[in-house]
This record gives structure tokens, sequence and C-alpha cells, in this order.
């Protein structure tokens, strides 16, 4: 892989770090500030929320600039929101400060993916996606839960530091590693007008592809933003343990992620086909069985390798479905993640009230997941029904734009 790919990992690394550590924080922060749970909460949905309209606003308005360039001044907006974190004597204040590293985060997501599909030839696209969103999955692995067991012992306020300092090394690393990439198209003409970009609002591919990511990522992360309840409530696993379950979701998201790349490069649909569903199937099996704890330790790894084999084929099926807007097509699906994350949070929240207790999210989980499963056999039905009945023509691809513009991608 480039080396340059290195460089995207580590600031995804940091970026991973700071949206899902929070979850083992919230005790200690509410403490603090002395706020409610669900007051806490926010710190979490309003997170993804900010992601959400980073990921369109940021990298609409960003689309034309060099994106060498543009992720540097988001790490420095990423840097700045987690400093403020790391110091911040209110509640409102700590808030701001996630709002703005938030903003960051879907914008540099959105541009990287495209980024680090140019840095490789056309075979290995999901692969380089893969491995620099493995980021975000070491810091499922190891970051959230040193991050964790940092905050406990020296305060949740470190965690943040350390946060602010990788944002600093990725950004040093992607000025001298990360080569230039301009937003020229292979015969040298500036990409698509903005107008024109946001037409692909108007594609039903893409939405339904968007949709599917909504869906997976809120029935994940809305289960996980309430597991730590589960753990201790329900499978009655004492809180020491907790970090240690924490990494072995990390464990499951790294090697699903990096199967994710693999699978998609040969299939994206048929990878979708299996995994998607196979969420559904785990999230009712850890809902049912929660109680027995060895089963509860299994299933959390297993959750976190299906939920993230998905990952790559997700990104790279709406980028291949709008290769004319390549970069708004990945900012898309970067806010459909994070609108589902705010989504699955709040549902997570509400079912906690109800009979099923601390298993709701889970249920919650499958039942996003099954849906997901729905819309995506729906899309597929909807491609061949198209195929079929459209006039014979030439093979379509599309192609993304990106310092190597040569991306070309057939549907699956």
């Amino acid at each position: 892989m480039p080396i340059g790919l290195f460089a995207l990992a580590l600031a995804g690394f940091g970026i991973g770090i700071a949206e899902f550590v929070i979850v083992g924080l919230l005790p200690e922060i509410a403490t603090q500030y002395a706020v409610s749970e669900a007051a806490a909460g926010i710190l979490v949905s309003g997170y993804a929320i900010a992601i959400a309209v980073g990921a369109i606003a940021l990298t609409a308005a960003v689309s034309r600039f060099n994106r060498k360039h543009v992720l540097l001044g988001l790490m420095a907006l990423f840097i700045v929101g987690n400093l403020i974190c790391a110091v911040a004597p209110t509640y409102e204040i700590m808030l701001s400060g996630r709002v703005i590293a938030a903003l960051s985060h879907g914008a540099f997501y959105g541009v990287a993916t495209v980024v680090a599909a140019s840095l490789v030839d056309e075979q290995k696209k999901a692969r380089a996606i893969s491995f620099m969103f493995a980021g975000l999955t070491v810091a499922m692995v190891l970051g959230v839960p040193a991050g964790t067991f940092l905050g406990q012992v020296a305060g949740w306020r470190s965690t943040f530091w350390a946060i602010t300092l990788i944002g600093a090394i990725s950004t040093v690393g992607i000025a001298l590693l990360v080569r230039w990439v301009t937003t020229t198209t292979a015969t040298g003409q500036r990409p698509a007008r903005l107008r024109d970009e946001f037409r692909i609002f108007g594609r039903g591919q893409v939405l339904a592809s968007a949709l599917i990511s909504l869906l997976v990522s809120g029935g994940v992360v809305g289960s996980f933003t309430y597991i730590a309840f589960l753990y201790t409530d329900v499978s009655h696993i004492s809180e020491g343990t907790i970090p240690w379950l924490l990494l072995l979701f990390g464990v499951g998201t790294f090697l699903g992620n990096a199967l994710g790349g693999k699978l998609a490069d040969r299939s994206i649909d048929r990878t979708l086909l299996m995994f998607v569903p196979a969420l559904a199937v785990v999230a009712t099996a850890f809902a049912l069985t929660a109680q027995v704890p060895a089963l509860a330790v299994v299933l959390t790894g297993l959750m976190g390798v299906v939920a993230f084999t998905n990952l790559p084929g997700m990104q790279l099926r709406i980028m291949s479905l709008a290769g004319d807007a390549p970069t708004m097509a990945s900012g898309v699906n970067i806010a459909a993640l994070n609108i589902g994350n705010a989504v699955g949070v709040a549902l997570g929240g509400l079912v906690l009230s109800t009979s099923m207790g601390f298993t709701g999210p889970l249920w919650v989980t499958a039942a996003f997941a099954a849906t997901a499963f729905l819309v995506l056999f729906a899309s597929l039905r909807a491609t061949t029904t198209n195929s079929k009945t459209a006039p014979e023509t030439a093979p379509q691809s599309t192609t993304i734009p990106a310092g190597n513009p040569s991306f070309t991608s057939s549907s699956n």
C-alpha cells in the first residue's frame, strides 16, 4: 500500500478514538458537569449529527479545492475541537468542542476516501478504502479501551489531550506523506459544478445505498452506546471487565473491515447480501442470550466482525453509483452513517424504558439490519429489472476524478 495511506489511517485512528471513547467516559463527564445521563448522551448523538452536517456542507464547500489542502485544514479543525474539549470548564463549551471536531470528522472521511481510492490501481480500490478505515477499527481495538483506561486513571480530560496530540502528529504525516491530489479529471477538465454534484440526491439508487448505510451504522452504534449497561445489568459482568470487552469488539471490527475490503473488491453486492442480514441474526442472538456471560463475550466480538465487514462495500457502492461526483457521494455516505448513529442512539435510549430494558438497543439493531437488507434486495431487483428492459448499450462505467483519475467501477 502507498505510504500516504498510513498517514490517512493514523488520522482515522485519532478521529475514531474521538468519536467512540466518549462512550466509556460518559459517567465521569456527567458527574463532572452535574448533568443527567440523557444530557451526557447528547455528546454522542450531537457529535453524530454534526458529522452529518460537516460531511455534506463542508464537503460541498471544499469540493473544488486541492484535496491535500482540504485534509490539512480539516485536521486543524479537528485539533481545535478536541483541545476545547480538553479544557472545557462547562458542559456547553464541552458540547461546542465536540461539534467543532465532528464537523471536520465528516468532511475528512468524505475527502479521504476519494484520496485513498486514487492512490491505488482499479482492482485494489476497496482494499485501499478498507486500509484507510483501518485507523478507525484500530481505534476500536486499542484506542477506545486505552482512552477509557487513561480517562479512568488520569481523568477524562487526559484522553482529549491525547487525542489532540494524535491529531497533530497525523497532520504532519499527511503534509509529508500524502502526495498532492488535484480535482482535475483524466482529460484535464475541472469536475462537475457544485449544483451538478447535488443532483446525486435525485438518484434513487444513490439514496437507497445511503439508506442502507444509515440503517446498518445506526443499528450498531445504537446498541454499542448502551452496551456497558447491558454488561453490568443483564450479563452481570463487572465494570472492570468492560474495557476488555470493548477491546474484543474492536478486534472484531478490525477483522471485519479487513475481510470486507477483500470481499468487496470481488463483489460489493454479494458481500452486503451476506453480511447485512448476518448483523440482524447476531444482534437477535445477542438480545436473546445476553444473560449468559460467556455468550455475551462471544457475540460481542462477532457483532464487531459482521458490522464492519459491510463498511468498505457500503462506501464503495455509493461512490460507484455516483462516479461523476465521488467526493459528494462519499460525503453523503458519511452523513448517512452518522445520521444513522444519531437515530440509533435516540431509539436505543427510548427502548431502555420499555419492558425490553437494556436488551432493547440490540432489538433495534436487528430491526435496522433487517430493514437494510430489504432495501438492498429491492435496490438490486430494480437494477436487474431496469437492465432487462433498457435498450442494449455498451457497458457503462463510472469515473472518480481524484489524483489518479482512472477510477472506473462497474456495478455488481
